[in-house]
Formats: C-alpha cells, structure tokens, sequence
C-alpha cells in the first residue's frame, strides 16, 4: 500500500545525455520540497515527461506515452502531469489542445523554476506554461547527487548553440550558446568525485566551442587541463564536437592530458561537400578529413565516431555516394545514423528536392549494414590486445558477467567479482563483436 506520508515522482526521458543529466537535475529539485523518484508510474503523484524534438519521431513517442498517462490521470484526479524539454519549449500550450490532462509545460530555460510552479500546482489546480528564456542558466549550476554506487556523471558546461544548421531545431528551443565559469565546473567536479564518481563527461550542443561568451579567452582544451588536476576523477570524457570548431588545442590533449580518454563523437552528417553547404555545417569533406588524420596522428588508438543523415533535401544518388566512399576512407568504429526529419522552422524547411521516404530508408540500410561491417572491423583489430576497463557493475548479458569500459568508448563484458565495480582493471580481449567485446581479467 502507498505510504502517504510520502511523495512520488515519476521522470521518463527521451532523447539525448543532455536530457538525462537534465532530468537528474529535475530530480534533485524536487527531492528538496519532498518527492522522491520512483520507478513505477503508478505510485507516481507527479510525473514529468523530459522531451527531444530534434527528430519527428522523438515526438510521436512523446505523445503515444502521454495517452497512457491520461488512464494514470482518470485513475488517479490528483496526479500531476508536466512536460519539459524541446518539445515543451517547442509547442508551449498547445501541449493543452492537445492532451487536456497535462498540468504543466516548461521549456529548456525553467528547470530551476519547477519547485515553485509544482508547489503553486498542488495549491491551486491552473495550468501553467514557462518557457521563457533567461539571460542566466541558473539550473545548468543545479548539483544533482549520483545515484548510489555509480562509477561515472555527466557534467553540463554550456547549453544552446550559435550555429544554426538547416537541420536543426537546437539554437530555437536551447537558445544561444552560454558557457558555465570554469570554477563552477571543477567545483561540481569535485563534489562528484567526493561522491565517489570516477569518470566525468563534459556536456553541450557544441563542447569546442565552449567559453567564446565569457570574454576572458579560456578554452575548452584549459578546461579538460584543469579538471585534469582533480583528485579522484580518472577518466574525461566530452560530447558533442563540430567539426569546425575542433582547434589543435584540443587535439593535442588527447596525447597531453592523461586522464582525456581516447575517444571523440565527432558528427559528419554527410560526405557531399554540396550537401554540407546547404546543411550549413562550415566545413567541407576534404577538411574534416584532414582533422580526422591530425587526430589519428596525434593519438594513433584514438577512437571516432559520427552521425550521418541520410535523404536530406536535396541529396541525390551521387551524394549519397559520396558519402559511403567518404565512410570507406575514414572507417568509423561507429555512426549513428538517421533518416532526414524535417522540423519546422529550420531553414531545411524550405528546401526543394525532398527525397521520397523508401528512398531514404533504403539508403539508412545500406549505410548502416557497410558501418557493421566497419565496426566488427574495428573491433574484431582489438582481438589479443591488452585493455583498460573502468567497471560499471554487472552486464546486461549474463548475471555472472561484469561490463565495463575501455578508454575507446566499447563496453567489453567479462567473468569477475561483483566488488570490482568502480574499479580500474586490465583485460585481456579474446573476442570481438559488433556491439561489445569479451575479455578476461589479468591477473596483476
């Protein structure tokens, strides 16, 4: 039976790891006027809905899980329904056109706010809308405690996004690039690491181009130096890159700064220079690929992976031709890829030249059936090698296996004693497959 002396709050995300560790934070906030989170829906009195709306089918799921909720709500009258995140930023109120029962809609810019409009809720039952913009982030500097035993956080630096890709829908429902003071940082760094966490990943729209906006000409590359001298922290990990924003600095810290783990999320989206032109991307094929070589240079055991879109406005065969030979040269160890999604407002919108839906799904299969072969490539070179793993706990595959990490981002499953968790251990890889290895642990 429900104990009424407390409350419950349920969070469902969808989308990105800027979502979840916006979603952590949520949780943190609420924790301070009494709800605690829970993982069943239906003890919920709360429930909170983190949304992405950068794909079509990102919001479909939205809505498809909020008709659900609506039996939760003819159940149970006094449940609270609120939708966050791009697409709460996005469509605002007509959320309540839409699905009646929802209570409360708030965008990118009003987390820090939720504790007063969920109050105000439980005081008087009025819709609320909250999606302004702020000048200042307050929530990006919210400390969400990791959950017990975790060996690894993530750790926002920036929010929103200056550079406008025809595509994208981010600069619209995140705002303009604003960057985090370095000490803000490396204090919550800290604090994690008091909390035990061992590996940290460095969070934003566009990571390179961090602290543009705070006028004292400090880079992303003197931050990972910095949050390099905290005790406790062993591993740095950072996502997303664009391309045209990736300095020297920061290449070179790949092979400078120990703790840097030798992987990079560094999104392509196409091989057709005319493609990135209308894309709006800022660079072309020839130098992405001249920054790739510079980081396999720099860091030879360096692993790269991308996103790609396939049928965007405009792309015909030759592009996308383009493309796969592009994938052949670089050969990620792996790509997400995805079918173009138009969303309105971007100035992809208004592009002629849309391609026909079987087309672009017969495009993403050939793609991602050549990246499998590219990826069981990669992995299967590791075969015999010798490999760092942080420990995350047990594996999703067998109740006697550990999972854990190499530095190269590729989760490696192995036999060994459940108090390993959080721990650094070397592994021998005796086989490699297309979503994970199998190792053994070396005994030192």
């Amino acid at each position: 039976m429900k104990n009424m002396k407390n409350k419950y709050l349920y969070i469902q995300t969808f989308g990105c790891q800027m979502n979840v560790h916006d979603s952590e934070q949520m949780a943190a906030l609420l924790a301070d006027i009494g709800y605690q989170t829970t993982d069943n829906k239906k003890l919920a009195d709360l429930i909170l809905l983190n949304t992405c709306s950068i794909r079509e089918k990102a919001e479909q799921k939205v809505f498809s899980e909020l008709g659900r909720l609506v039996k939760l709500k003819e159940q149970n009258p006094a449940l609270i329904i609120g939708i966050g995140g791009c697409l709460a930023q996005h469509l605002g109120d007509r959320i309540f056109k839409r699905v009646a029962q929802v209570d409360l809609v708030f965008g990118t810019h009003s987390i820090h706010l939720l504790p007063q409009m969920i109050s105000s809720l439980q005081k008087e039952r009025r819709k609320i809308t909250q999606i302004d913009f702020h000048r200042k982030l307050i929530s990006l500097g919210v400390f969400a405690p990791p959950p017990k035993d975790s060996v690894s956080a993530f750790v926002t630096i920036m929010q929103g996004c200056n550079n406008f890709c025809a595509y994208c829908v981010v600069p619209y429902l995140r705002g303009p690039e604003m960057s985090r003071r370095p000490e803000d940082i490396i204090e919550e760094i800290k604090k994690l690491a008091d909390h035990g966490i061992k590996e940290i990943t460095l969070l934003g729209q566009n990571v390179n181009s961090y602290g543009n906006n705070l006028g004292n000409n400090f880079s992303f590359a003197s931050l990972i130096k910095k949050i390099g001298k905290v005790e406790g922290i062993e591993r740095i990990r950072f996502t997303t890159s664009h391309p045209k924003d990736l300095s020297e600095e920061l290449i070179n810290c790949f092979t400078e700064e120990e703790k840097l783990c030798e992987h990079i999320h560094l999104p392509v989206q196409s091989g057709s220079n005319r493609i990135l032109a209308l894309m709006n991307r800022g660079y072309t094929v020839e130098e992405y690929r001249a920054k790739v070589d510079h980081l396999r240079r720099v860091c030879p055991r360096i692993s790269i992976t991308s996103d790609i879109i396939v049928g965007f406005p405009g792309e015909e065969q030759n592009d996308y031709q383009e493309t796969i030979d592009m994938m052949e040269k670089i050969r990620f160890d792996s790509v997400f890829s995805f079918k173009y999604s138009e969303r309105k407002g971007t100035a992809a919108q208004k592009l002629e030249g849309k391609v026909d839906e079987s087309e672009k799904l017969r495009r993403l299969k050939e793609l991602q059936l050549l990246q499998n072969i590219y990826t069981l490539e990669k992995n299967t070179a590791l075969e015999g090698s010798r490999q760092e793993l942080l420990v995350e706990g047990k594996s999703k595959n067998s109740a006697s296996d550990l999972m854990g990490r190499t530095r190269s981002w590729k989760i490696v499953n192995f036999r060994g004693k459940p108090g390993l968790a959080g721990k650094l251990v070397d592994v021998k890889i005796f086989k490699a497959y297309l979503h994970s290895l199998r190792g053994e642990i070396i005994q030192n």
